[in-house]
């Protein structure tokens, strides 16, 4: 039945409603040529690393530099943008150590300066004594010459309401907001070079500033994307890569059809999660069936439209914070306890978890921004949104709980005026690639398994990891022993099982009210 759907709503696209993709708009010889020059460029500056920025809030342990890479690779030594990249040295003794590990935590927009702080936990000590962890911001992601398409106090505006079935002046409203942050990005310089394949030059960059003679590379989520163009464009550079919560390459389904299947993904992890409450109704008394849970998270959502919790949580804010719970099952049970606390009338549990950070709003615009720019600039979208509204009115019929949310995520796309590119095929022949590895969690909504498997076909001789039964998105380095098991011995060792392996699924979280702190 779900595939039947699936194929119901996908095969409906009207491909004529898709903006006319023209070649890239600088040819791949002159992009090659540009990023030769400035990987030479990087190699002899290097990075020299010293005090973090402070708007990171890293520990005086993590040490921070700089790379410049090209605006435009045709124009290699015109225009730089500096990425900032932060690290911190392998902790073993020097004859074991492996050199760099890059990682890149998705988003498009998301930053992994983070990074070098996972080498003091548990899970990650073994690969931090052979390796410096490195982390970096991509191009547009801030500190460095960040983008912004609308003032962060407009953006994070709370609370406000997105209904789950939006009425004609809804939609109408989410069409003139669209046109509005699309407008707003294109106000920003060199917009049209925000881009996956320039994603992943920038890697190469980063390799030679490092001075690595291959590129160790852990890509998450959309980082699996860019990382497996790199790896279709600069094979010959590829040491020991992890892809961990791949996207579908498909090059149509970059990126319309991809977000689609996802929200179909996340209808099934919300049922994951309204059954695991179920099953812990005496814990939450929220019911004993998923769809009483659903009954339950519909009246909360109903009441903080019509007043919204703490005076900053709405159904907007409310949603945001849900969807967290398809990402995860880390945030299940502080999510059921926010719905508990406020089914008894105390609401701070709600606030708590739901209300935004104002600290944090321009630092959410630029990862949106950032996001924005590369999807839209990556390939063609449909230009009417007679398209988008009746592909979403149908799929939403099945999937309600973030359908309508993706819809008003990505309608910038729309009203794009950057030439937009053709998705690359993602490709490689067997003997192409050393090994590498795909991580999957079968369950995985934000990036559906289904893109994993076509990534591990994609890239021959590769090899698939799958968590079998869970859902939780980026699985390495998480509470699954057998999964880190395999992640340890391929880059400690280079070494991967004689074929695809499963692992069964971590253990679900422990049901306990959590209540904020007086």
């Amino acid at each position: 039945m779900r595939a039947a759907v699936l194929y119901g709503i996908l095969g409906s696209l009207a491909l004529t409603g898709l903006a006319t993709a023209p070649a890239d708009s600088h040819p791949q010889q002159a992009a090659r040529h540009g990023v030769e020059v400035a990987a030479e460029h990087a190699e002899r500056a290097g990075i020299t690393f010293g005090d973090c920025p402070e708007s990171e809030d890293l520990p005086k342990a993590v040490r921070c530099g700089t790379v410049n890479v090209p605006l435009d690779y045709a124009d290699p030594d015109g225009e730089q943008l500096e990425l900032l990249v932060s690290h911190t040295p392998a902790t073993g003794p020097k004859r074991a150590r492996l050199g760099a590990l890059v990682f890149n935590p998705g988003g498009p927009g998301g930053s992994g300066t983070y990074f070098p702080l996972l080498s003091r936990l548990p899970e990650w000590q073994k690969l931090a004594r052979a390796y410096d962890f490195t982390g970096y911001a991509p191009r547009g992601v801030t500190p460095n010459a960040p983008l912004s398409c609308q003032h962060p106090d407009e953006f994070g505006k709370a609370p406000s309401n997105s209904p789950q079935q939006p009425t004609a002046h809804d939609k109408a409203a989410g069409v003139e907001d669209a046109k509005a942050y699309a407008a707003g990005c294109a106000a920003n310089r060199g917009i049209e070079h925000y881009t996956s394949l320039n994603n992943a030059r920038d890697l190469e960059v980063l390799r030679a500033a490092l001075r690595q003679p291959k590129l160790n590379y852990l890509g998450a989520s959309y980082g699996t994307y860019f990382g497996a163009l790199y790896a279709t464009l600069f094979p010959e550079r590829v040491g020991r890569f992890v892809f961990d919560s791949a996207v579908d390459p498909t090059p149509r389904k970059i990126w319309y059809e991809n977000n689609l299947i996802q929200s179909l993904a996340f209808e099934n992890r919300w049922s994951d999660f309204r059954r695991w409450v179920a099953k812990h109704d005496n814990v939450y008394g929220l019911g004993r069936t998923e769809d009483a849970v659903a009954r339950s998270y519909d009246r909360v959502r109903t009441a903080v439209e019509k007043e919204p919790a703490g005076g900053k949580v709405g159904s907007t804010q409310l949603q945001a914070a849900f969807l967290r719970t398809g990402y995860a099952d880390d945030f299940w049970p502080t999510a059921a306890t926010a719905l508990a606390e406020y089914a008894a009338g105390r609401p701070a549990a709600l606030v708590d978890f739901a209300a935004p950070a104002p600290e944090e709003r321009a630092a959410e615009e630029n990862g949106n921004a950032v996001y924005t720019a590369v999807e839209c600039n990556d390939a063609a979208w449909p230009t009417d949104f007679a398209v988008w509204d009746r592909d979403n009115t149908r799929l939403a019929v099945r999937a309600p709980f973030e359908t309508w949310d993706n819809v008003w995520m990505n309608l910038p796309c729309a009203y794009w005026k950057a030439p937009r590119q053709r998705p690359a095929d993602v490709r490689t022949a067997p003997g192409e690639l050393p090994p590498v590895l795909v991580l999957a969690a079968e369950r995985d909504a934000a990036t559906p398994y289904e893109g994993s498997k076509e990534l591990h076909r994609r890239l021959a001789g590769s090899t698939l990891i799958t968590e079998r039964g869970s859902g939780s998105h980026g699985i390495a380095g998480g509470p699954n022993p057998c999964v880190n098991g395999h992640v340890d011995a391929y880059f400690l060792h280079g070494t991967v099982p004689d074929s695809d392996a499963s692992c069964g699924p971590h253990p679900e979280p422990k049901a306990k009210l959590e209540t904020p702190e007086a």
